[in-house]
Formats: structure tokens, C-alpha cells, sequence
């Protein structure tokens, strides 16, 4: 929007043009979904607290955190009002990407909100049913595979990109789309799954975010993408506003988040992330990288699934509980401990990532 504003403004001075350059842009998305944040952070807890939206907490889980139960949920919509407003502020408007991804990360974010919804409604900590939350997970899923497959202007947009390969790039054809779906879905439910302690699943997505601002603009850019070895995306650049808003809305809600926590993410805020994620990384032609930085997220969901197969083919749990940063507080980790040292973690995998733009 302030996009075209300035644009206009540059006929009567040429000094708004410097509002046309991506990187500007990025900074300023990034900055003022941080300032949103941390406006209007203080006012939504507040909100939160006066109409008793507090979280639940499963009485199976450990002890410790029965102590959270009533603490203000639902401030992912912090963190999306943060992002809409600033992606709309700063971002092209004209490009189609934005409008995708945007759209996608609300609609998960809708999803997460009526499962919220009914976990305070119904007192109970279950909320949407598995098949329920699935089913319209997927059908978002499909629709955005979908339209990025047939919006798609280069055999680029739909080839899986091989790191520390220059040359290789396997073209997936129809496969496009259940691969899509499965990364957009699967990164939905890890962050998900992730966020279980007090800013543990936010600086990670900030961390992974960040970092696809670079793959974002240097596969938007015709040069850097040649010299890096990198599938050029015509368009593709301007995620790299979207991903900053990601960043800065992300760093406002740790400011409320961080342990011990004024207010948690909910569903509302994980399945959008996690969507957002996912998206960026498939548009950038970054997937198998995005699985190396968010390797926090897909352990997370490996511990689940490893502990839910073993316990129904043997009846034997491998982790005194899952996901994995439970397990680690059963054997004794205080939470804070936890936290930090998966941000550690984070923090290698996603300079491991960052690392594949130069070692092809």
C-alpha cells in the first residue's frame, strides 16, 4: 500500500524512491510489525485476561506446568494482525506471491482459532478433533499447491531443488501438489507440536523466518540467484517483506511470551507460522533446506510419531513423554533449560542452512 503511495509521491520528489527498494522495505515490515507487537500486546493480554481466555492445561502432562493454567492464550492474533497489517503496508500488493502466502497463513490461522475456540468453550484441552483439524488443514493445503501450481510461469516453480547440488533439479510434475501439501501441513503441525514452553516454538520460527529472507530475495534477484547457484522465481523477492513481518510480530510476542509467559501462542498463532513457514520455503524452492533449519520442529514431530508407533506396536514408550521437550523436563531439565538450549540448536541448523547458498 505505502508502496504505491510513495510511488506516486516520487513524481513530486524523487527522495520516496528509495521506498522502492526490497531491502528498505524488509527493514521497515520488519520493524513495524515489532513496534504493532509491542503496542498492542499490553492492551490484547489485558483483553484476554478481563474475558477469563485462559489456557487449559492437560492434567496427563507434567506437573509443572499445571501452575500455567489460566494464563491468557490466543495471542497468536497478535502475531497475525502484527504480520497483515505490516505485509499490507510494505509488501506489493501486485505480486501474486504475497497474496498467496498472506492468505494462507490467515487461514490456518482461522483453523487455529476455532480450535482454540472450542478448547475454551468446552473447558477441555482437546478442542477440533484430529480428523476435523486435519481435514481443513488439508483442504487450505491442497488449495494453496493448487494455486501456486497452476499460477506457476517457470519449470523453476515446480522443481525440487537438491542442496549442495548446482545442477540437480528433479522436476516433480503432478507430484508438485501432494508434496506441497504435505510440507505446508506437516511444518503447520510442527510448530504446533513445538510450542509446549514459553517461547520455545516463537524464536525458532523467528530464527528460520529470518533466514528466508535471504533465500527469498536472492531467488527474487536475477544475479544473486545466478551466482549462488540458486532456481531463479521472478517475483519470489518480495516474500522477503512477508518474512520480516514474520521476524518482527515474532520478536513483539516473545517480548510477552518469554518464560515465564504472560500469554501463550495457541493454535491460532502455531498453525499459521508453521503454514507460513511452509509456503515460503516451497516458493523459494527451498524445502529440503527448510527442513534443516526447522530440524527443531521436525524432531519434535519425529518424537510424536515414534512414540506413538512404538507404544501401539509394542506397547514400550522410547521418550517418558512426547514431544521430545517434555521428555527432557521429565528427566529433570528446568524449563528455561530446555527453551534455551533448543534456540542453540536452532540457531546451528539454520547457519547449516544458510551455509548450502555457497556449498553447491
Amino acid at each position: 500500500m505505502l508502496m504505491f503511495l510513495t510511488e506516486w509521491l516520487t513524481h513530486f520528489d524523487s527522495g520516496f524512491r528509495v521506498f522502492q527498494y526490497l531491502t528498505l522495505r524488509t527493514i521497515l515490515g520488519t520493524l513495524t510489525a515489532l513496534f504493532i507487537a509491542l503496542m498492542i500486546g499490553p492492551h490484547m493480554i489485558r483483553a484476554l485476561v478481563e474475558r477469563q481466555i485462559g489456557q487449559t492445561v492437560r492434567d496427563d502432562g507434567p506437573q509443572t506446568h499445571l501452575s500455567k493454567a489460566g494464563t491468557p492464550t490466543m495471542g497468536g492474533l497478535l502475531i497475525l494482525v502484527s504480520i497483515a497489517i505490516s505485509t499490507l503496508l510494505w509488501g506489493n500488493l501486485a505480486n501474486r506471491f504475497v497474496w498467496i502466502v498472506l492468505v494462507t497463513t490467515l487461514l490456518f490461522g482461522a483453523i487455529g482459532w476455532a480450535d482454540d475456540f472450542l478448547k475454551l468453550s468446552r473447558r477441555n484441552p482437546k478442542g477440533l478433533s484430529a480428523g476435523q483439524k486435519y481435514s481443513w488443514q488439508s483442504l487450505a493445503g491442497i488449495g494453496a499447491a493448487v494455486v501456486l501450481f497452476a499460477t506457476a510461469q517457470s519449470p523453476a516453480e515446480t522443481q525440487l531443488i537438491v542442496p549442495f547440488f548446482k545442477q540437480v533439479a528433479l522436476n516433480m510434475g503432478w507430484f508438485y501438489l501432494v508434496f506441497t501439501y504435505l510440507v505446508i501441513v506437516g511444518f503447520s503441525n510442527a510448530v504446533n507440536l513445538t510450542d509446549g514452553l514459553d517461547g520455545l516454538a516463537i524464536l525458532p520460527t523467528v530464527l528460520v523466518a529470518g533466514a528466508l529472507v535471504v533465500f527469498a530475495y536472492a531467488t527474487g534477484n536475477v544475479n544473486f540467484s545466478h551466482y549462488l547457484g540458486v532456481p531463479y522465481v521472478a517475483g519470489a523477492g518480495e516474500l522477503s517483506v512477508f518474512c520480516g513481518t514474520v521476524v518482527g510480530a515474532g520478536l513483539g510476542f516473545l517480548w510477552f511470551n518469554t518464560y515465564p509467559a504472560q500469554v501463550f501462542m495457541g493454535d491460532i498463532g502455531a498453525l499459521a507460522l508453521g503454514a507460513a513457514l511452509g509456503i515460503v520455503g516451497v516458493i523459494v524452492r527451498q524445502e529440503l533446506v527448510l527442513l534443516v533449519m526447522g530440524g527443531v520442529f521436525v524432531m519434535e514431530t519425529v518424537s510424536v510419531i515414534l512414540q506413538v508407533g512404538s507404544y501401539k506396536l509394542t506397547g514400550r514408550r522410547i521418550f517418558r513423554m512426547a514431544p521430545l521437550h517434555h521428555h527432557f523436563e521429565l528427566k529433570g531439565w528446568p524449563e528455561p533449560r530446555v527453551i534455551v538450549r533448543f534456540w542453540i540448536v536452532t540457531v546451528i541448523l539454520v547457519l547449516t542452512g544458510l551455509a548450502t547458498l555457497k556449498i553447491r
